[in-house]
């Protein structure tokens, strides 16, 4: 009986080895045109729980990308446009969720509670004192990577970053 339970486990064993990693890893992937293509290409270097746990707007995702075959990732540039529409669709800025840190009142507090938490949660906002002068620069990124131009915003943020977190 004991024999038959080992070979029952190693069996069920050498099934598992036998299905190729990235097929495992893709069952953890949103379905999708390019799901694949991450789960080979990507797999090869990172758990893809970084993918999944990042958020980022297509100029962002495309930085990721391109820096990423630089690196050494075997993609086409077709592949490298199918994995970067794949990302932005199932990864990229979602519907704001609930603030995690009570920020001060201020003017800017609200664009800060729902522009910021589209990619992260404020408690990275929060979590390191910036110099003033870094918080524009910060921004303006966050703005440029998300795709999106809106100077206003970007100096109403930053007035109100360097007001309530920013040191001198």
């Amino acid at each position: 009986m004991k024999r038959l339970s080992l070979s029952a486990g190693f069996a069920a064993l050498c099934l598992v080895a036998a299905t190729p990693l990235h097929a495992q890893i893709a069952t953890t992937l949103p379905q999708g045109e390019g799901r694949e293509v991450i789960a080979t290409a990507c797999s090869q270097c990172h758990a893809l729980n970084v993918i999944m746990a990042g958020r980022d707007g297509p100029v962002g995702w495309r930085r990721h990308v391109y820096n990423m075959v630089l690196r050494g990732a075997q993609l086409t540039p077709r592949e490298a446009d199918t994995v970067v529409q794949y990302l932005v669709t199932n990864f990229g800025p979602v519907a704001p969720a609930a603030p995690s840190v009570a920020l001060p009142a201020g003017a800017g507090k609200e664009l800060v509670e729902t522009r910021c938490v589209v990619c992260h949660d404020l408690g990275r906002v929060t979590a390191v004192k910036r110099e003033k002068r870094d918080w524009d620069v910060i921004v303006a990124n966050m703005y440029d990577r998300w795709g999106q131009s809106a100077p206003d915003e970007v100096q109403t943020i930053t007035a109100y970053l360097n007001a309530q977190l920013g040191q001198k």
